[in-house]
């Protein structure tokens, strides 16, 4: 399973919208129903209006019923080349408001090639209310 959500991660590379950075994101977070929910960074001129690939899948299956995850594959790629990206701190913790410390997070590094996180790793001490 986790191959197959690091392959969907990489395969939403294709559809970011990267011109500032030049830096593709992919994501694929899994919902405990079993669906997969894809994203891609979209990016703007404003900087500030741009959406990480992370929280668009979040945000997409929230606005489709989900609020119950798994896990998330993180794919990128700075100019044709697959880096390894971390989630910044914003989508650390829009994953805190719908994730517990277990949340696995694995980030591409190429085919079959990832790292795993929880997000008690990534984002110690969690801001909730």
């Amino acid at each position: 399973m986790i191959e197959n959500l690091c392959k969907i991660a990489i395969e939403q590379l294709e559809f970011s919208y990267s011109p500032y950075s030049k830096c593709k994101v992919g994501a694929a977070l899994l919902a405990k129903s079993g669906k997969i929910y894809t994203g891609c960074n979209i990016e703007n001129a404003s900087f500030g209006a741009t959406n990480c690939a992370e929280r668009t899948a979040f945000f997409k299956a929230i606005s489709e019923g989900e609020k119950d995850f798994n896990a998330i594959a993180i794919a990128a790629q700075k100019d044709g080349n697959p880096v390894e990206f971390l989630p910044c701190g914003i989508c650390r913790q829009v994953m805190a408001e719908f994730c517990d410390g277990d949340f696995k997070i694995f980030t591409v590094k190429g085919e079959n090639q990832f790292s795993e996180y929880t997000l008690s790793r990534l984002l110690p001490n969690l801001f909730s209310l």
